[in-house]
């Protein structure tokens, strides 16, 4: 990193200075502070002359800065550096005090709240299915797992830096709000998280769509890490893709970029019936494929209550279930391969309680090449039902990061702020 502060300009010692010389110094030494801590987070354990290497700072300066940011409790020695010449130089590392995130996942059938450090690492858990009595009991159900998990994360890991919040339907990056109709966690529609936590957590809020999330999820934390250009299909009640290319999330000009389940499937595409859900959800979501199955049902095959079930008879070689799920794979794959030929990814991950499944693996990567000369490679999430979860803490840390690295010790004060835009830097 080149810093702009010059050799000797650490502020230390000399006269009292006018306010337009105080102020520039005051700059200059939160800059200081801005890049040595950067340099922690990134490099750690280092030391004083690694960082003043690193950094291109004076040796005064660096070591001016790492005092001011260890009594703020940002920082933290973690021991002597062994096998030098002369003086055993101490290193230091982001203190395990400075604070941590915390992602929340708002999903049809559960609720999931965790806690991690400002470098990922897991603190704190909580699951619970969603509560069904409406949307006041699931916006009390969510305010209090936040609250457990933020006191159960603060006794040990300081405070709470930012809070990301997975929720389904479309979300308005003007005012952070879901402006679609989440129905498969309100029946009634209209679920608001933001409704939950304004003026609740004096932190700043990232909410995001689900599948969104799930994508940079997979970015941060799964198969797509160091990939640049991908799709995260979910398959499960509905249907739905997130979109990151060149590193950068896509929603599109009003939040709805990767809504693949209004994609004409089979049948008639302008059928009213197909209006709310659209074409591909209704025959490959999990009311879809049930259906099938029931139209499809000799009098020997047994029934089924679930999708989970219906796979399972299919793995078991049930001809009738087996029959669905390869239709399922045919509307994916070519779903897939429509994606591909508009969008050029390099990976598209499948996830969600129906995409995850290994049975549509193989069929869903043979349909999409038969219709597209170029496609992508095509794996299964690694992350499972937490990939949302997962972004929610990747977005979270994200905040976390850039409030720590762009503002010095002496001005690192919490400000409110009940939205905070996601930036689109996934990196």
């Amino acid at each position: 990193m080149t810093s702009i502060l010059g050799p000797n300009e650490d502020g230390s010692g000399g006269l009292a200075l006018a306010p337009r010389a105080a102020s520039r110094l005051s700059l200059l030494r939160e800059l200081g502070e801005q890049a040595v801590l950067e340099t922690i987070f990134r490099g750690g354990p280092i030391t004083r002359p690694e960082i003043a290497t690193v950094t291109t700072l004076s040796k005064p300066t660096v070591s001016a800065a790492v005092n001011r940011l260890e009594r703020e409790g940002l920082v933290r020695a973690s021991g002597r550096r062994r096998g030098q010449r002369g003086r055993t130089p101490v290193a230091y590392v982001v203190s395990s005090r400075a604070g941590f995130v915390v992602g929340t996942d708002i999903g049809g059938s559960n609720v999931r709240v965790a806690s991690a450090d400002l470098f990922g690492e897991p603190l704190f858990d909580l699951t619970q299915p969603t509560a069904k009595d409406g949307r006041r009991a699931i916006g009390v159900q969510v305010l209090e797992m936040v609250s457990e998990v933020i006191d159960q994360s603060s006794a040990v890991h300081g405070r709470p830096l930012a809070l990301g919040i997975s929720a389904p339907g479309i979300v308005d990056q003007s005012s952070g709000r879901v402006t679609s109709l989440a129905y498969n966690v309100v029946p009634e529609g209209g679920f608001d998280p933001v409704e939950l936590i304004r003026d609740r957590f004096d932190l700043p809020v990232i909410i995001e769509n689900n599948v969104n999330l799930a994508a940079v999820g997979e970015k941060w934390f799964g198969l797509a890490r160091g990939v640049s250009t991908i799709l995260f299909i979910s398959i499960g009640a509905g249907i739905g893709m997130g979109i990151i290319i060149d590193d950068e999330l896509v929603r599109g000009a009003h939040g709805a970029a990767g809504e693949i389940g209004y994609l004409p499937s089979a049948g008639d595409p302008f059928d009213p019936l197909h209006r709310l859900h659209g074409g591909l959800e209704d025959e490959v979501g999990a009311t879809g494929i049930l259906a099938a199955f029931r139209e499809r049902r000799r009098p020997t095959d047994p029934a089924v209550a679930s999708v989970s079930e219906l796979f399972q008879l299919a793995g078991a070689g049930n001809v009738t279930a087996r029959s669905v799920v390869d239709n399922v794979a045919a509307r994916l794959g070519a779903a897939i391969g429509t994606a591909c030929a508009i969008l050029d990814p390099e990976l598209v991950v499948l996830g969600g309680g129906i995409g995850a499944s290994p049975l549509l693996l193989r069929p869903v990567r043979g349909s999409a090449a038969a219709l597209v000369p170029i496609t992508a490679r095509i794996e299964t999430s690694l992350l499972a039902e937490r990939a949302a979860l997962q972004g929610a803490i990747a977005v979270a840390l994200q905040a976390a990061r850039a409030m720590l690295l762009s503002h010095g010790a002496g001005t690192r004060a919490r400000t409110a702020r009940p939205i905070w835009q996601a930036q689109s830097d996934l990196l």
